[in-house]
């Protein structure tokens, strides 16, 4: 039987060497996009234990005016939430998305994996392409999958570029309805039984899905065909 003492020991936290906590601090700050824990395990020494090793190095910096952040299983600096108002960049003014699209981007967030079928329903209104173009190329919407229904609709979700833009470490952590009430992004009267629905994973297929391969991209336009004879 073990021993408390040894209950404790095992259950205290790691100590790292400051030859591995230095490099991946220096190789998350030098990269321009989150990096992986599997990136970083191929460069820290031999048998580091990465994810309480990034865990540990959050911790150093929770207090300072940059954090280290989590999305999903990558990790960024970024500015701390309560100072961004701070930082301002000028001569490139992010682009404000319309209430459209700002309309399809919650149902995607919220209802993945959807269809545009799906996301027309809810809103009540068709849903023009120049929308779903403008959050794809904003990196924050994909194609992940075909529903497995006639005609084989494509399904929408969000990627980690949007994570990692609302500083959310996975999709789970969507605010919920009290949240979104205390906010006051909820007002007036809301109806009985209004709930807001739980995302899975964002990796997560649903049973009626099917992983989007080579062929569907090619089929929406997004790949050059690579069959066929090349030509002389």
């Amino acid at each position: 039987m073990e021993t408390l003492e040894a209950v404790e020991r095992d259950n205290a936290p790691r100590a790292f060497s400051e030859e591995a906590m230095r490099t991946a601090e220096a190789l998350v700050f030098a990269s321009a996009s989150p990096v992986s824990e599997n990136w970083l395990a191929d460069r820290l020494p031999r048998g580091t234990d990465v994810a309480l090793l990034m865990k540990a190095l959050q911790a150093d910096y929770a207090r300072r005016g940059v954090n280290l952040m989590r999305v999903e299983d990558h990790w960024a600096f970024r500015t701390a939430p309560d100072l961004s108002f701070h930082i301002r960049k000028d001569d490139q003014e992010p682009k404000k998305l319309s209430r459209a699209a700002l309309e399809v981007l919650a149902i995607i967030a919220y209802h993945q994996p959807v269809t545009r079928a799906e996301i027309e329903d809810i809103r009540g209104v068709q849903t023009s392409r120049g929308t779903l173009d403008v959050l794809m190329e904003a990196g924050w919407v994909r194609f992940r999958g075909r529903r497995r229904s006639p005609g084989r609709p494509v399904t929408l979700g969000t990627t980690r570029d949007f994570l990692d833009h609302f500083g959310l470490e996975e999709i789970r952590d969507l605010p919920g309805l009290e949240e979104l009430k205390g906010a006051g992004l909820l007002s007036g009267r809301i109806p009985p039984g209004f709930s807001i629905p739980r995302p899975p994973m964002d990796e997560e297929m649903a049973e009626d899905e099917d992983p989007i391969t080579q062929l569907d991209l090619e089929e929406l336009g997004l790949l050059a065909p690579t069959g066929g004879d090349a030509d002389a």
